[in-house]
């Protein structure tokens, strides 16, 4: 499908910036540095720049013509492009959605040597989770089967490498459930309290409720309501299902005394 009806682009690398509208649908103007006359991508495109015009079709709502470009930059070395390829399709979000596609992107993307701290870092590091996950519970249809021990493997080279939190919350997980991992509560502990540090919600609930198992009622229900409070509004349903537990078993006064260590925690002070 050739990248056609399009404005130039704010200029980034070879991109020349323009705005002018040619038509009342929004219809833009392909760059004569990228595109030949058919709207084909010339073979001598830089894929920078063909990576940048993919991102601006991408929010001017133009998928379609987004996925090409990305696609020709993702063939020729663009690890934003792969990944921005990866998620559409894992998402459904402007391709039919196809895990195993997504699997593949991904795994091209974790496959490179990238340094921590690098420009690419983000890439690497949430590809290596979304390679975790797939392998955590398999993909329906594809080659690719649950494999707890490969999940395993995937995250902690997030977590540790690159002190990515939501592997280290995964971490926790294989740990307390016994996943690909010897069951450790201790070790569950230990990788919650790295993503908690990080503002992780789902970890901070979860080493709250270790904690107010263990019989540190008062901290553990305090961080289960901060993590409440903090939670997106999808994490916030199972928050809230083990939060309420918990302080229907607490005593009055210690269901007061977290109640105001919760709002600490919020406020950073504890």
């Amino acid at each position: 499908m050739p990248i056609s009806e399009f404005v130039r682009v704010l200029a980034f690398g070879g991109l020349v910036a323009a705005a002018t509208l040619l038509s009342a649908g929004g219809a833009l103007a392909i760059d004569q540095d990228i595109f030949d006359d058919k709207g084909d991508v010339k073979p001598q495109s830089s894929p920078w720049d063909v990576f940048q015009f993919g991102y601006s079709a991408y929010k001017s709502g133009h998928k379609d013509q987004a996925v090409e470009a990305y696609r020709y930059a993702a063939e020729n070395g663009q690890l934003g492009a792969s990944w921005k390829l990866a998620r559409m399709y894992a998402e459904g979000d402007g391709v039919a959605r196809d895990d195993y596609e997504a699997f593949k992107f991904f795994a091209v993307i974790a496959s490179k040597d990238v340094e921590a701290g690098s420009r690419e870092e983000s890439y690497v590091s949430d590809a290596l989770v979304a390679l975790g996950g797939y392998f955590k519970k398999g993909i329906p249809g594809s080659p690719i089967e649950a494999n707890s021990s490969a999940a395993q493997e995937y995250y902690m080279r997030a977590a540790t490498y690159y002190r990515n939190p939501v592997a280290q919350f995964e971490m926790g997980n294989l740990f307390l459930k016994g996943e690909g991992v010897k069951p450790s509560v201790r070790q569950a502990g230990r990788w919650f309290q790295l993503a908690a540090e990080k503002g992780h919600a789902g970890a901070q609930a979860t080493l709250g409720h270790l904690l107010f198992q263990s019989g540190r009622v008062v901290k553990g229900l305090a961080m289960m309501t901060a993590a409440l409070e903090r939670a997106s509004p999808a994490d916030q349903v199972w928050i809230r299902g083990m939060q309420e537990e918990a302080f229907g078993l607490a005593a009055e006064a210690d269901r007061r005394t977290a109640m105001a260590l919760a709002q600490d925690i919020v406020k950073g002070i504890q």
